[in-house]
């Protein structure tokens, strides 16, 4: 990792920093998928979205910060599922969102900020990492996949 980088935990505070990171991955599911995705209507309502994040119990959200700026985020919820008649008990950290400045790719800003959810997991107690991707988004597959994640679920789609 570039030593100018530094992760940190996000505050409620980094709501319009989380909103401005968000553009270098959201476009791209826009244009790949503009049946599910949509731009944003304002900034204030991607400011609101991340707001309401930021505030629930179980939210996880760092930001990269250089000596230029912010140029990365992840934001992970954390989940423990009691077992059942079929399945185990068990908890995990899920990552829900992570971006990183394309300018910045392949410097070890993504892993650090899956790190940190790593390490914030296991603290928590969690026994997993756990996240998806769309299935157009190369770079994130082969991404998660070198940073140790292994298939364990395929959805498949059928439009109607």
């Amino acid at each position: 990792m570039t030593k100018s980088v530094r992760v940190r935990p996000a505050t409620p505070d980094d709501a319009a920093t989380l909103t401005q990171l968000n553009d270098f991955v959201h476009t791209l599911h826009v244009n790949e998928r503009p049946d599910i995705f949509r731009p944003p209507s304002s900034a204030e309502e991607l400011v609101s979205l991340f707001s309401s994040f930021l505030a629930r119990e179980n939210a996880l959200a760092f930001i990269a910060d250089s000596s230029e700026g912010p140029v990365g985020y992840v934001m992970a919820t954390m989940h423990k599922r009691p077992g059942d008649a079929l399945t185990q008990p068990r908890s995990f950290v899920f990552v829900e969102h992570i971006a990183v400045d394309p300018a910045m790719a392949r410097t070890g800003v993504g892993s650090a900020l899956v790190e940190s959810v790593r390490v914030a997991g296991k603290e928590a107690g969690c026994s997993s990492l756990l996240t998806d991707v769309w299935d157009f988004n190369k770079r994130a597959l082969a991404f998660f996949g070198a940073s140790g994640l292994a298939p364990m679920r395929h959805w498949l789609e059928q439009p109607l």
